[in-house]
């Protein structure tokens, strides 16, 4: 069934360190419900824009790097875009790279976690999950969504003893504040399946492809964190006794 399965892609790209552990084949799946304002992939965010492909085609692309990203202790993950908006080609890809002995990661923000299946999931040996903010009104302002869906996720990975790395994207004036902070730290520390948390400093390095689009990047003015707001909110993680980077 899988040879049938069919799904638009954006790209592929291969990365050490920063999409799962070791060096990963990272496919990025075309289509987002959600409108971060610091989102760094805007050409991901529609459907239309991607190319058809089937598993077997991206299968093959990934058995040309198979040595590559075995022998690195890496594997492959799916990212977008949101892999979750074609939940049926995302669990396929990840069957297939299971059934090949590969490492398998899925970046999501956990928005539309109630169509990831069971089966999907078992086929999933890393989750990032991408939590915005732990504030509602924030979350919504940020990313166009609710943030109830995500916790949801969270709890039922947690329940289904699926590995989490909890990613969390600081961006002062919109997720600096102490107290939203200490609720998440405090939220990811009561799930055991919860190994380490990923504090992401802002940055804009996908400004020149909202003017490529011809839309307006709404964060082209927000500075980075400063290296003391970073470590601040790592031992604010810490402190919660969870493991943060």
């Amino acid at each position: 069934m899988s040879a049938v399965v069919r799904g638009r892609i954006h790209s592929w790209d291969l990365s050490t360190g920063v999409d799962g552990p070791g060096t990963r084949f990272v496919l990025f799946i075309s289509g987002c419900p959600l409108r971060c304002l610091y989102c760094a992939n805007p050409d991901t965010w529609h459907m239309r824009d991607g190319q058809g492909t089937t598993v077997d085609q991206v299968m093959a692309g990934i058995e040309k790097y198979r040595a590559f990203v075995t022998t690195a202790g890496g594997g492959v993950t799916l990212t977008g875009g949101e892999p979750l908006l074609q939940p049926a080609f995302a669990g396929a890809v990840l069957r297939r790279c299971k059934e090949a002995g590969l490492h398998t990661a899925l970046d999501t923000s956990g928005f539309l976690g109630a169509r990831a299946t069971d089966e999907l999931l078992a086929d999933t040996d890393l989750v990032l999950l991408d939590i915005k903010s732990f504030d509602v009104p924030t979350y919504r302002a940020l990313t166009g969504g609710e943030l109830t869906p995500t916790l949801n996720f969270a709890t039922r990975l947690d329940r289904l003893g699926v590995p989490m790395w909890i990613r969390y994207v600081l961006v002062p004036g919109w997720t600096d504040a102490p107290e939203h902070v200490d609720a998440l730290a405090r939220f990811v520390s009561e799930l055991p399946s919860v190994q380490r948390v990923e504090v992401l400093p802002f940055h804009k390095l996908g400004a020149a492809k909202y003017t490529a689009l011809g839309v307006p990047f709404p964060l082209r003015d927000t500075p980075g964190p400063s290296a003391e707001l970073v470590e601040r909110v790592r031992g604010q993680f810490r402190h919660r006794g969870v493991k943060a980077y």
